[in-house]
């Protein structure tokens, strides 16, 4: 039976980056993915610079792909009144298709050892863990990091509480051809029971991402007449659709999206990314906080490693505390701008509010992004 210091349940933002912090920290890492790489995630796919300093002591060269430098946002209601700002922090459009290999690829450089397989068991016992593959394959470490994502059967296997909630939430991803959209833009567009982004990756495709209500989906027939007779009632997404391509043969989709609070430590397991709490889409960037999460995560992990002069208890509730800290405000202001959003009424009196005062929307575009990551 193999063992590691560190075993991690998903190859998404998080659990690469952890995988590569640990790894340079000289510590022995296994990482378990389902899918090979590369591939396509439903992602909206804008990266604030926050997050630039920190990948740079990973050794990842963002700057290798040549992602679309965005400086400018807007922002507007399904009836069309819009507001738009400059992005002081700014980020990049890139794909996760080509984010999530590069990371791959640098992990594979550390001499990192991925498994592509289904993990169906974790148990803790004696301050360690053993994992379990569906291959019935078995591997003892000493830390487990949870990042497999949104939602998984290993959320079932845990008991976890916001598994146990209905969820409302639908998101459909697809890339388009159109040379009209802006390179330095993204866009934030609501509709009726939804609201979806906008904005270029690397290759020049437009990335559009939405999330929509069951409830609101559930009055079409399929995602072609959603896009027609519900989105497009927006007119910035309705002249979108008008002349975009699309890229992708069928769109991708992934069901039961919950926004329910989650812990950052189940069952003895260090959470990160969107298993520890679902970054909502409007409170500044999921991709850089799945990041930052990972790097919260493993400084602790690396330090008990290290001087193993902690009780596990106090090092799990440090995470838990630094992760509400770093995040907490972060997620709020996500779940109250949504709500905005959602009623039309009180989303034409926002923007029109904001409009009248471009300090106001400058501060509010300046709490949806964190301080650089260092």
């Amino acid at each position: 039976m193999e063992n590691y210091d560190v075993v991690i349940v998903g190859a998404g933002l998080a659990g690469l980056t952890a995988a590569i912090h640990l790894t340079q920290k000289k510590h022995k890492a296994l990482v378990f993915e389902k899918q090979h790489f590369p591939h396509h995630k439903v992602c909206g796919e804008y990266l604030s610079n926050e997050i630039v300093p920190y990948f740079k002591t990973l050794g990842i060269d963002l700057d290798s792909h040549k992602p679309v430098k965005i400086d400018s946002f807007q922002l507007t209601t399904h009836s069309g009144k819009s507001i738009s700002a400059h992005l002081a922090m700014g980020g990049i459009g890139i794909s996760r298709y080509a984010l999530d290999n590069l990371l791959y690829e640098r992990a594979l450089s550390l001499g990192i050892r991925f498994i592509f397989q289904t993990v169906i068991e974790i148990l803790y016992k004696k301050n360690g863990f053993l994992v379990t593959t569906g291959e019935n394959e078995t591997f003892t470490s000493k830390f487990v990091i949870g990042a497999f994502g949104k939602r998984s059967t290993l959320d079932k296997y845990l008991n976890r509480n916001f598994i146990q909630h209905k969820t409302e939430w639908l998101g459909v991803k697809s890339h388009y051809e159109d040379p009209q959209f802006p390179n330095n833009l993204v866009a934030l567009h609501n509709f009726r029971g939804g609201y979806g982004g906008l904005s270029k990756t690397e290759t020049g495709a437009v990335n559009f991402c939405y999330l929509t209500t069951y409830k609101s989906f559930r009055t079409q027939k399929n995602i072609t007449d959603f896009n027609r007779n519900v989105i497009a009632k927006n007119p910035y997404l309705g002249d979108f659709l008008s002349r975009a391509k699309p890229i992708f043969q069928e769109p991708l989709s992934i069901a039961q999206i919950s926004f329910h609070p989650k812990k950052a430590v189940e069952n003895h397991i260090f959470m990160c990314g969107d298993a520890a709490g679902l970054i909502h889409p409007l409170c500044g960037n999921g991709m850089a906080m799945a990041v930052h999460s990972a790097k919260l995560a493993s400084e602790l992990i690396d330090t008990y490693l290290v001087t193993e002069d902690q009780e596990r208890s106090r090092l799990e509730a440090a995470y838990q505390i630094i992760w509400s800290q770093t995040f907490k405000k972060r997620l709020w202001l996500g779940r109250r701008l949504q709500a905005i959003l959602l009623n039309e009424p009180l989303s034409n009196w926002a923007i029109g509010t904001v409009t009248s005062s471009s300090w106001a929307f400058r501060k509010l575009i300046e709490n949806t992004h964190g301080k650089p990551v260092l």
